[in-house]
């Protein structure tokens, strides 16, 4: 029975998505807060990440967009007075905060109950003494390892160990501060890193090579345990599991090994005390049947997100049921509503997760991939065999792959080396390696440590191919074809492997054709249902992938066009986020309540989009052309919504719309003529309307000819790409020639465009819906940096502070130029740069953007609402809202991760690095930034900063901040241009000198080490090569020594400005209700 006690419950969220911590907080937050919610429990949440599904209307009762940080979360606890705290939801930080509210009494205090797993066992589970001893209680075997408290006592660990070591940061999240060690050098340069993040370090000895399985398992108050899901890494032990491909259920275990494994993880959960949900790693040696724990974690984790997906089985709902004391055996499992939440689900399929790495944003970046994490999201696939899942993985994860094999070729020097070395296209290695002769799979096991049984299967794949290459399209034979399909092969991939490649003129034509030929041969997909209990017991569900191995649907269709079929926005990456999954269900949602049925196209597993009840029909599955247009020809819907997703639905418009698929809201042949840059230039030419400079060049003739016309800077950029790929600001030559190398391998059959690049100009966004070319309702921000950081990475603030009324004006007025000339339907956004009173356009994107949660709800008008309502056709109002009646100001803060890409470094430009973001609400734009940057991981410095900032105009920018400084009593370190510049000025500092000058003291960087700097404020004046290395050792050791870094003079001033104004006990505790 549940605790009746309980009527309030607060639940704190993750804060902004990080490389380790991602969208997958926002799903098991969104279940628990839906879980509570049915019981008729008030909630309360503290997330400061504005463009999650949580933070939104109707899913808590009140929210707090505030740092996840004892000082914020006790001054809510003080106001709101709950009765219960849930900490499982929200990742490390919740985990972290919550443990110290407990140990400093505040919980207690207050009378604040913590629901499930109590802190005693997360404690247990974190510390890592605690928590072999308390497996030795129960014989357990765990990884030899010390906990060290200072670098000495981890040199002497790892002397007794031996080398190879590992070390691990206690209470750390995805590994971080974590890694290999070889010999004690590495291990000195390690521990200050990991010391910097964490009071414990753990030296443990390396188990590189063995195998790592981890089970999801769930207990409740009265001891009833099932474990819901195992799954094995496809990669031997020595990558952190988060970035593995992780196969589900394990495939390689025989019978008595998964028994084995699955009561000892019992055993353990059991003597730890775990309420709720949380996850038994395990490394595994196949060959002596031995075993270790890794760790347990008392949390819901991106594993467990992963585990509901693939089983169907909803953990963080039922955790958060099992907090409010229920037994499993009250509960029914609400995917298939007839069986009870106390059978273990049975899989009769295969799931297959990719991580996806965006390491080519960053400059410098290892892409070696260990023990800590650095992939920025994942990828689910359902198949109905290994080969299968693997080969729609890795066209999910969007890095420009068709599968295992018919990809371009790799140009790789030593093969060997490339299969020994994990990276992030290791497992393309093996598929050239598997095409050549002289690798057997012997060898490739030798040299990957990976386990023959994938071995062969990938194998497989392989001889498929080789079999295809032998035919044509005329001589390819029915039995082929099929076995093609049902081993996960695209019509793209058939059409290449038969050498269609040099006939036809486009791919695109090419698969096609092998699409006729295949319907004429009757070869066509089923939809299958995840059945959670393989077909022991009758359970229907909505949740639904495609596949070539089966007979007949599980679903029998309506054909009625009462379908609307949404499309998602794939994995998670730099530059398209959870506001993409935002947008997504707002859309789903209202597409529900105004009498549709709602379909989703999505395969990621971290989102809420993905989730059982948020849609009629949910599609496990690709968003590729061939896949979208099958489950089309499957549902015969009324139309399909392409705005919602970011950019790969966007991309698909021209190809849907060949196809004569209804494409609701603006048509595809205005969205290319947004798209396509010639168009788009010509009809602001057309309008009057200017933008910068620009030409589309395909020679490095014309691209001098048109540098000497316009002059330095220019920013060079290939068509079609999102969010920045490849493109950059070019101060000189030398720089121009080596961006042009990297530019021309995007892409061949598009020329690379240049433009002129507009120094110190504002920039501002308009987000808005149109109907029929008209505008209905806008919000329009404002960046604090100039142009020339990406607007992912900005810091923007709505309502707009510091613009003309006449910019203002004029803006509104182009706008509603464009709408009218792309004749839009929904949702859109324009980009537009400001200087003095010159309004430039930078782009126009006919699609929902990132910022579209954020400004709709500062603004508390749901933007997505009104567009999809427009895109179904239904009569809207305009609505009476104007952002420039609001009473307080919104800020957007970005969260970068560069802690975890060792050697990237740490500066912004035009390519987007951060890997998420927090909208904070104040009442004044100080108060709202201060919030915003204490919740991305800024600290206010407690009396130390250190200043080189750049040019002369940027120091003279800075100036007013640091006599601010001085004024505060804080004491400032400069280095040399900088400090003399702020002498001559009367501003009091002490002079440090860069590395470069090794002889002089003090040393800038040593004061790092020593921890005597609270802050850096480290401005690049330009790429060139001596000022990033010199500024770059500084920026990065900030990073790595978690001292906060701003590279950028207006951001700096303008929080040294909202630190030095406002003390912390006057920011108001306001949930987002009473803003007004």
């Amino acid at each position: 029975m549940r605790d009746q006690n309980i009527k309030k419950v607060l639940l704190l969220g993750s804060g902004a998505l990080k490389i380790g911590e991602a969208g997958e907080f926002d799903y098991s937050g969104s279940q628990a807060l839906k879980a509570l919610r049915e019981e008729g429990v008030k909630t309360v949440l503290i997330n400061p990440n504005i463009a999650t599904v949580q933070t939104s209307e109707g899913v808590a009762d009140e929210i707090y967009f505030l740092p996840v940080q004892p000082y914020f979360v006790e001054r809510v606890i003080e106001k709101e007075r709950p009765d219960g705290i849930l900490l499982a939801f929200g990742g490390q930080t919740a985990l972290n905060c919550g443990v110290e509210l407990y140990q400093s009494g505040v919980l207690e205090k207050y009378g604040v109950k913590v629901l499930g797993t109590p802190v005693q066992a997360i404690m247990d589970t974190e510390d890592r003494e605690l928590f072999v001893k308390k497996l030795d209680e129960i014989g357990v075997k765990t990884i030899k390892s010390e906990a060290c408290e200072n670098i000495a006592q981890a040199r002497r660990a790892a002397a007794e160990l031996g080398y190879p070591v590992i070390l691990r940061a206690a209470y750390a999240l995805g590994g971080l501060g974590s890694g290999f060690c070889d010999n004690e050098e590495e291990l000195n340069k390690l521990a200050e890193k990991a010391f910097s993040f964490s009071p414990q370090v753990l030296v443990e000895k390396s188990l590189k090579g063995w195998k790592e399985i981890e089970y999801e398992v769930v207990r409740d108050r009265y001891d009833n345990c099932i474990t819901v899901c195992n799954m094995e890494n496809f990669d031997p032990l020595g990558i952190h599991t988060g970035e593995s491909i992780v196969i589900a259920p394990s495939q390689t275990l025989t019978n008595s090994e998964y028994h084995k494994l699955r009561a000892l993880a019992i055993k353990i959960i059991r003597h730890i005390g775990i309420v709720g949900e949380c996850n038994v790693q395990y490394a595994f040696d196949p060959q002596s049947e031995d075993y270790r724990v890794i760790e347990v974690n008392a949390r819901l984790s991106r594993s467990s997100a992963l585990a509901s997906k693939a089983t169907g089985y909803p953990l963080a709902f039922v955790a958060a049921k099992l907090g409010m004391g229920y037994g499993l055996f009250e509960l029914k499992n609400s995917v298939t509503k007839t069986t009870s939440a106390f059978f273990e689900p049975a899989l009769d399929y295969v799931v297959c997760k990719i991580p996806r790495w965006d390491l080519s944003k960053f400059r410098g970046v290892d892409k070696e991939l260990g023990s800590s994490m650095k992939s920025v999201g994942e990828v689910m696939a359902i198949g109905r065999n290994f080969e299968e899942a693997l080969q729609k993985g890795l066209r999910m994860i969007g890095q420009g792959m068709h599968g295992f094999v018919e990809n371009k070729e790799l140009q790789i020097p030593d093969i060997d080396a490339a299969l020994r070395e994990p990276t992030d296209k290791r497992v393309f290695v093996i598929s050239k390696a598997m095409h050549l002769p002289e690798y057997t799979i012997d060898r490739i096991h030798e040299l990957t440590k990976i386990d023959k049984w994938f071995l062969y299967k990938l194998k497989h794949i392989i001889d498929i191919d080789e079999q295809l290459k032998k035919r044509n399209i005329n001589t390819l034979d029915e039995a082929l074809l099929r076995e093609a399909k049902v081993y996960g092969f695209t019509d793209f991939q058939i059409a290449r492997a038969i050498g269609l490649e040099g006939e036809i003129s486009t791919m695109h034509e090419a698969l096609l054709l092998v699409r006729n030929r295949r319907k004429q041969l009757g070869i066509l997909p089923v939809v299958k249902q995840i059945d959670t209990l393989a077909a022991e017991y009758p359970a229907q569900t909505n949740y639904l992938y495609v596949t070539y191995s089966g007979a007949a649907s599980d679903i029998q269709y309506e054909n009625d066009k009462k379908s609307i079929i949404v499309l998602g926005s794939g994995a998670y990456r730099i530059g398209s986020s959870v506001e993409f999954d935002w947008c997504g269900v707002q859309a789903l949602n209202t597409i529900r309540k105004e009498g549709w049925r709602s379909v989703m196209i999505n395969y990621n597993p971290e989102t809420v989009s993905t989730d059982y009840d948020m849609c009629d029909r949910l599609y496990f599955d690709e968003l590729t052309f061939e896949r979208v247009l099958d489950i089309i020809e499957f549902e015969q819907p009324h139309g399909v919504i392409v705005s919602t997703g970011g950019q790969i639905p966007n991309n698909l418009a021209v190809y849907l719309d060949e196809q004569h698929v209804n494409i609701l809201g603006t048509q595809a042949v205005d969205i290319d003529g947004a798209e396509d840059r010639a168009k788009f230039s010509q009809m602001l030419n057309e309008l009057g309307v200017n933008q910068p400079e620009w030409s589309a060049l395909t020679s490095m003739e014309d691209i001098d000819k048109f540098v000497d016309r316009v002059g330095f800077p220019v920013l060079v950029r290939p068509s079609y790409v999102l969010s920045g790929a490849a493109m950059n600001v070019c101060s000189n030559r030398e720089e121009l020639g080596r961006f042009l190398q990297l530019a021309a391998n995007v892409s061949e059959d598009h020329p690379v465009v240049v433009s002129k690049f507009i120094e110190n100009a504002k920039e501002i966004e308009m987000d808005a819906v149109a109907r029929d070319g008209e505008i209905l309702a806008y919000a329009i921000s404002e960046h604090i940096e100039f142009a020339g950081v990406h607007s992912g990475d900005a810091t923007i603030q709505f309502p707009p502070q510091k613009l003309y009324v006449e910019t203002v004006r004029r803006i509104k007025r182009i706008s509603r130029q464009i709408a009218a000339a792309l004749h839009i339907n929904g949702p859109f956004n324009i980009q537009y740069m400001a200087r003095d009173n010159d309004i430039l356009v930078i782009e126009c994107n006919l699609r929902a953007s990132r910022s579209f949660p954020f400004v709709s709800k500062v603004l508390k008008l749901n933007l997505i609402d009104l567009a999809t309502k427009v895109m179904l056709g239904l009569p809207v109002e305009r609505p009476h809202k104007n952002l420039f009646d609001l009473d307080y100001v919104g800020i957007k803060a970005s969260q970068f991760s560069f802690n975890r890409l060792q050697k990237a470094d740490p500066v912004l430009g035009v390519d987007m690095a951060s890997t998420g973001e927090v909208g904070c609400i104040g009442d004044n734009s100080n108060t709202a930034l201060l919030k915003a940057m204490l919740s991305v991981g800024h600290r206010i410095p407690k009396k130390t900063v250190l200043l080189s900032t750049g040019t002369a105009k940027q120091k003279a920018e800075m100036l007013d901040a640091a006599k601010m400084l001085v004024s505060h009593g804080y004491q400032l370190y400069a280095t040399g241009g900088t400090s003399k510049y702020l002498a001559d000025n009367g501003v009091e500092n002490t002079m440090v000198h860069w590395p470069s000058e090794p002889d002089q003291q003090p040393q800038a960087l040593d004061m790092l080490h020593r921890h005597e700097i609270d802050m850096v404020v480290n401005v690049p004046k330009n790429l060139s090569e001596r000022e990033l290395t010199n500024g770059y050792k500084i920026r990065r050791a900030a990073i790595d020594l978690n001292v906060p870094l701003i590279t950028n003079s207006r951001l700096a001033s303008a929080f040294i400005n909202a630190f030095c104004t406002i003390k912390l006990d006057d920011i108001g505790i306001k949930s987002w209700a009473e803003y007004k």
